[in-house]
């Protein structure tokens, strides 16, 4: 009960006069005014380039994005180097091309490392390394700032090529004939998953000046980094394909990245609600008392299981997914054994509990706004605003999940053990409703199928 009393009520005070909204463009220095110049020179060049293969609602979203990533670059400074990396290498990309998809099997920059496949593998490689180092920087005695440093500089590197990679495979679709945002299928949204959450979980690291954090948020995206190998490299299921008439409308380019944007953040929190348990049982001496951990661990190698039930083409991947198993149950038994070192070195409770609670909220409300944006794209395409289709019927599930969770953290002082174990039972409840639904119903959505 003592998780969920009310916070203290802080004494009164007289409230300040609030300041006056500065404008946008004061206190800018130079660096931001040539990021600025860089971007918009940048985009007029890739818009100009490409004219011809794009239709004028594209083209009006390249148009407005100039100013919108201005304004983020300069909103947070780590920004502009990664947007300038990004654009850099899909412009080589693009130019390496030369107008003829025929050059990525050939061309040798294309084919080891600027292709748009071969960036993502890249991605998926450097998150790994991320995720090893930032748990080498979680063991170690000594030199811990050094070993998380570079986990966290491997993990810059690696959205900078998943940014470049799906740029590259937007020009690609073009090239191919079937010209559409990367944002259609099952391959690509994963690379916007395992992007949107290492930066969001970076975002937050520097907020809160703490890399320790990102031993676990790193958790997630790797295993959503293997997912994608394992769809790309076993399944053969990471190829341009033509929209189906279902996807082919303006609605899918809103709806799935602020989609997303919900499912990486809810991630984040549900490792996050891991790490605050470990670390509140992290003296815990009896094995048996250990339930967080054993559980998450169960969970890990249930994945498998779940995926050869709904896969029934002979052995396919058989061999990946024992090599899934046999990591996370590593996994699992390293923090169970380093526990007390692992406690020792996370940060305080209200730090992990606070960026908790903002990364669901900001979860939150983008996955609100793409409920709305599913309605919307629902009434257009199908003459219904919602049908309970099971893919529809999950999301509100989820949605009232998290806000029944804001609820209680605002009104009752939600903290502790049943905000984390809460924050991980979403994250059951959000990937059934993001891959359990295509996998095991069938409906509306069924395009998306694993």
């Amino acid at each position: 009960m003592s998780n969920l009393s009310a916070p203290p009520v802080p004494p009164a005070e007289t409230p300040a006069a609030p300041l006056p909204a500065a404008p946008v463009t004061k206190h800018r220095t130079r660096r931001d005014w040539v990021f600025a110049a860089l971007v918009a020179l940048i985009g007029a060049a890739l818009l100009w380039r490409t004219r011809h293969l794009m239709d004028g609602y594209e083209a009006a979203i390249g148009i407005v994005c100039v100013p919108l990533l201005i304004w983020l670059g300069w909103a947070w400074t780590p920004l502009q180097a990664l947007m300038l990396a990004a654009a850099l290498l899909a412009w080589g990309g693009i130019a390496a091309y030369g107008g003829d998809i025929a050059r990525a099997s050939t061309s040798f920059w294309l084919k080891y490392f600027l292709s748009s496949q071969s960036a993502i593998l890249w991605m998926c490689v450097l998150f790994f390394m991320s995720c090893i180092f930032y748990w080498i920087g979680m063991a170690a005695r000594s030199s811990a700032e050094v070993f998380e440093s570079l986990g966290a500089r491997l993990a810059w590197v690696g959205v900078a090529l998943a940014l470049a990679g799906t740029l590259l495979r937007w020009h690609e679709s073009y090239l191919l004939g079937v010209g559409h945002v990367p944002v259609s299928n099952l391959y690509e949204v994963f690379v916007m998953f395992c992007w949107m959450t290492a930066l969001l979980y970076l975002h937050y690291e520097a907020q809160y000046a703490t890399r320790a954090m990102g031993a676990f948020a790193m958790l997630a995206v790797s295993a959503a980094a293997g997912f994608l190998l394992w769809y790309a490299l076993v399944r053969q299921a990471g190829d341009i394909q033509p929209l189906i008439p279902a996807l082919q409308s303006w609605w899918m380019k809103l709806h799935v990245p602020a989609n997303f944007i919900g499912y990486g953040t809810f991630a984040l929190a549900a490792m996050l609600g891991f790490a605050w348990l470990v670390k509140s049982q992290g003296q815990e001496a009896r094995l048996l008392r250990l339930a967080p951990v054993w559980l998450f661990g169960v969970a890990l190698c249930f994945v498998p299981v779940a995926f050869r039930a709904a896969r029934s083409s002979g052995g396919a991947g058989s061999s990946f997914w024992l090599g899934y198993t046999l990591i996370s149950a590593a996994i699992i038994g390293a923090i169970v054994l380093g526990r007390r070192r692992i406690a020792a070195r996370l940060p305080a409770f209200e730090v992990l509990e606070d960026v908790m609670y903002k990364a669901i909220a900001v979860g939150f409300a983008f996955f609100t706004i793409a409920t709305v944006l599913g309605a919307l794209w629902a009434a257009d395409a199908w003459g219904s605003y919602w049908s309970w289709d099971p893919k529809e019927t999950w999301a509100l599930i989820v949605w009232l999940n998290y806000a029944a969770w804001l609820h209680m953290r605002l009104l009752k002082g939600l903290r502790g053990a049943v905000a984390a174990w809460w924050a991980l039972a979403g994250l059951v409840i959000t990937t059934f409703a993001f891959l359990g639904v295509n996998m095991f119903l069938s409906g509306l959505h069924s395009y998306g199928s694993v």
